[in-house]
């Protein structure tokens, strides 16, 4: 019985201690974490594979922990993980084909809006822009005199 307490009480400090990380390991997880960050959970909305407390998502930063220590590169990383679940596992798509939407639309809708204000000001600055106005009485109706 003392035996198991101090198995136990041993196990606990180890947890609340763990190793010494070496500079290489810290290396790996600021390499995964900038990875993982970049990846959409699948099972999440909206939250990185770095953010999310989903267990797939726990499982693909294992995945690109162990991708990194075999010594691959982000863009192989990225292009195992679209080949798996398609470009929508990126957090930001590539802009290439119908994703160029993405970046281009935004700029081009401000720009657009902007013009239709300023063309819009200067109609009705010039007084175009709202119905006539009647100064003279004796052209109203006579109901309203």
């Amino acid at each position: 019985m003392i035996a198991a307490v101090l198995l136990a009480s041993l196990f606990a400090v180890q947890q609340a201690n763990p190793p010494a990380m070496t500079p290489q390991d810290s290396i790996l997880e600021v390499r995964t974490k900038a990875v993982a960050s970049q990846l959409r959970c699948p099972v999440c909305q909206g939250l990185s594979v770095q953010d999310s407390p989903a267990r797939l998502a726990q499982e693909m930063r294992g995945v690109v922990k162990e991708q990194l220590r075999a010594g691959k590169s982000k863009e192989e990383i990225e292009a195992y993980f679209v080949s798996k679940y398609g470009e929508g596992i990126l957090l930001e798509p590539r802009a290439r084909g119908f994703n160029l939407l993405v970046y281009v639309l935004p700029a081009t809708l401000l720009i657009g809006g902007g013009a239709l204000v300023v063309h819009l000001s200067r109609k009705w600055s010039r007084g175009g822009g709202g119905p006539p106005v009647h100064n003279d009485t004796e052209e109203l109706e006579p109901e309203f005199r």
